[in-house]
């Protein structure tokens, strides 16, 4: 995706940043620099374009492998709390 490319924002960040970009236009600031600012602040607001909306991959390994790094886990985590509990 080139720079400057928009395609991967949601409808919602776009009106979002048209919204922001009007607002710094009404207080004087130039169409450059107002578009400029706008996309900026979504990018910090949410963490640039996303089309999924979870902003996390799906989860692509089967039930058995997710139920085995489960258990494992479960067990660090019982682990790490005998071992704290014993200092």
């Amino acid at each position: 995706m080139p720079r400057g490319d928009k395609s991967a924002y949601t409808d919602k960040q776009e009106r979002k940043a048209d919204h922001i970009a009007d607002s710094y236009k009404e207080k004087g600031v130039s169409a450059k620099e107002a578009e400029r600012r706008a996309w900026a602040t979504v990018n910090k607001d949410d963490g640039g374009g996303k089309k999924s909306g979870s902003g996390r991959a799906p989860d692509k390994r089967t039930a058995a492998e997710r139920s085995a790094s489960a258990k494992k886990a479960a067990a660090t985590r019982k682990r790490n709390a005998e071992h704290h509990a014993s200092h």
